[in-house]
């Protein structure tokens, strides 16, 4: 396994190059739903355990992203959709934790992506699970409607509204298996970041796709443990090995 660093240039199989940390520019409307536990785990590696919410449940991330940039222009600008269960290292903290803490970080189970580069960045880089779809945003002032649809079949269509939002910087975790090696990647978000806790502005749709099978037997809440949005930059730091 080669094990990448912050400063490395990276070239794609795809021809494209990047450098470490990868700095974008997106813009993302999200929402952190409770979810059935034991689905939740089940969808983790080894290594990986659920972060539980109010009544014992887990919760489950749910990311409508636009990439405007990437790198120095690297590749085209791309939309993505994903899916992360808020997830702590065994061992490392107690289980029982509030989700609005920095503590918690997210294990990307799946990535749905527009362009066949942006599944080569994710996946040979970070080792994210990306697949290549039709993804459709609707904004307006209010909020931001996402439908994806993959291999024919639609997988979900979620509404997320704006939360209020104002300039600030965070930093968090996401975890992926690269390799055979679950490693942990810092993420900074920069901008105007917008956060909001316990909402029903919130809507997902699922479809028939059997990705949206999976996704409905987590019993997802119908009110958002967490809203929240950006207007910003994402820079991707190097994965590093989460040691067991």
């Amino acid at each position: 396994m080669t094990q990448l660093t912050d400063g490395d240039r990276v070239r794609l199989s795809t021809g494209h190059e990047v450098t470490l940390p990868l700095v974008t520019e997106a813009t993302v409307a999200g929402a952190a739903l409770s979810a059935r536990y034991d689905v939740a785990k089940s969808l983790l590696p080894d290594g990986l355990t659920p972060v539980r919410t109010a009544g014992r449940r887990a919760a489950v991330v749910l990311l409508c992203v636009e990439y405007h940039h990437i790198g120095d222009d690297a590749m085209a600008p791309y939309d993505e959709f994903a899916v992360i269960v808020a997830a702590t290292p065994d061992g490392r903290r107690p289980t029982l934790l509030p989700l609005l803490t920095r503590d918690v970080g997210g294990y990307v189970w799946s990535l749905p992506v527009t362009t066949e580069p942006a599944r080569a960045l994710g996946d040979e880089i970070w080792g994210y699970p990306k697949t290549v779809a039709d993804i459709t945003h609707r904004d307006d002032a209010t909020r931001r409607e996402t439908t994806v649809v993959e291999d024919g079949s639609r997988v979900a269509t979620v509404g997320i509204d704006w939360p209020r939002a104002w300039k600030r910087r965070e930093t968090v975790e996401s975890y992926a298996v690269r390799e055979g090696q679950l490693e942990r990647t810092p993420i900074e978000f920069q901008g105007k970041l917008g956060v909001a806790p316990l909402s029903n502005r919130v809507d997902v749709d699922l479809g028939n796709h059997e990705r949206a099978d999976t996704l409905r037997s987590l019993d997802l809440g119908t009110r958002s443990v967490l809203r929240f949005s950006l207007d910003g930059r994402i820079a991707y730091g190097a994965g590093r090995p989460v040691e067991r």
